[in-house]
């Protein structure tokens, strides 16, 4: 496996692979790998035969309170688990590399960033779909894998090719979970021993909503509602949101429908988790 720090030095082995035939696959990241991230290397190395792994911590999606300084970064570590997963090549630039010192553009979602993840973070996924747009124009990949733990994210990313005109292929992949039900994420190293066993809430609220979508008597508001009771209910965690919406435009349903996503966030003490599950559902 190659690394490097340059744009210089990806973009010569990507060109190389693509001039021997090689499909390029990319997994974007900002490093502190788990098991969820493996899982996507490994399927990019299924669906290409050259897949560019980047670790880069993007500070234009922290807000000013949020954790940039703090967020685990474990490249040994990282480096470790693409050897593993089947990674060619790790892309993991310096801030300087990616950011011009006097940068005067960047990207501005529209209404699919303004609710949830949006309005509880302004200004986050225009940094995403930043920097998402600048490791596209540098890899120039012809597919890139992305976990649907972040499901808003994706969402804007697939709008992001599409408007754009980037000829990329976005693939989502599965959540990967603890036996317990809770999502791996970098951020569950923050969480002590007791508030990781109340952060498994945020997995038993999804579970009920899907449960509960299937009583006909009750109204999606209802289910919205008990989904905030059963959180509020466990010690230290303070939900944010817990609401069921439409797949592609994330608006809030008031109604059934044949496919539906459920998205929670909540804290846990000081650390802040996300969630979501699909729900189908025969209707009429």
């Amino acid at each position: 496996m190659q690394t490097g720090t340059t744009t210089t030095k990806v973009q010569m082995a990507v060109a190389s692979a693509r001039s021997a035939g090689n499909r390029i696959g990319c997994v974007p990241t900002m490093g502190a790998l788990h098991a969820g991230h493996k899982s996507l290397i490994e399927r990019a190395a299924q669906e290409a035969d050259f897949v560019v792994v980047t670790i880069f911590v993007n500070p234009t999606q922290f807000g000013p309170d949020e954790d940039f300084g703090s967020y685990p970064r474990t490249l040994e570590e990282d480096l470790e688990i693409c050897v593993q997963a089947g990674a060619d090549f790790v892309f993991h630039p310096s801030n300087g590399v990616i950011y011009e010192e006097n940068r005067q553009v960047q990207l501005c979602v529209g209404e699919l960033a303004r609710r949830w993840e949006g309005e509880s973070r302004p200004g986050h996924f225009d940094g995403v779909a930043t920097i998402v747009a600048k490791l596209f124009n540098i890899v120039l990949p012809d597919i890139a894998i992305f976990g649907q733990k972040d499901y808003q994210q994706l969402a804007i990313i697939k709008s992001l090719c599409r408007d754009l005109n980037f000829p990329v292929e976005i693939i989502g992949c599965p959540t990967v979970r603890e036996e317990d039900g809770l999502a791996l994420s970098s951020r569950n190293a923050y969480l002590s021993e007791k508030q990781r066993a109340h952060a498994t809430v945020l997995y038993r609220a999804l579970c009920l909503a899907e449960k509960l979508v299937q009583d006909a008597q009750l109204s999606l508001k209802e289910i919205r509602e008990k989904m905030l009771e059963l959180l509020v209910s466990e010690s230290g965690v303070i939900p944010e949101y817990a609401t069921i919406v439409d797949p592609n435009t994330l608006e809030m349903l008031d109604e059934r429908q044949q496919e539906m996503v459920v998205l929670i966030a909540a804290k846990v003490g000081e650390t802040r988790l996300i969630d979501n599950r699909e729900i189908f559902q025969q209707v009429g």
